[in-house]
């Protein structure tokens, strides 16, 4: 599996892990000329802006440790501009990241609320 193959599967597996905790998946992949945003869902009354890390181990180590600052900037830019263009500037926000590591075929995912900052 390429690492492409490994993202996509991963940001698939927490769409499923979100929505079976009663979270509705709003976009996919949001890109703008800011940045990029996994995924978008509400989770209540909250719009979550989520960042998913898939790894096959931790060898390199922890999956979250690859959100930098300068990630968290661009994620941060990217979410404004969302925020922006749909009239939600008033709106709760949270951001989390997911990761997701991979073995034996089956995905172990930590959610880790309102971390970004």
């Amino acid at each position: 599996m390429t690492k492409l193959e490994l993202g996509k599967n991963g940001e698939n597996a927490a769409c499923h892990y979100l929505e079976r905790q009663e979270y509705y998946i709003v976009r996919k992949n949001f890109r703008c000329k800011s940045g990029e945003i996994d995924i978008i869902a509400t989770d209540q009354n909250e719009l979550v802006f989520i960042e998913v890390k898939t790894r096959c181990s931790k060898q390199y180590g922890e999956a979250r440790e690859a959100v930098t600052e300068y990630k968290k900037k661009h994620i941060k830019k990217a979410a404004e501009f969302y925020l922006h263009t749909k009239g939600l500037e008033n709106c709760l926000v949270r951001f989390d990241v997911m990761e997701l590591y991979l073995k034996n075929g089956t995905f172990y995912i930590q959610h880790i609320k309102n971390t970004l900052w």
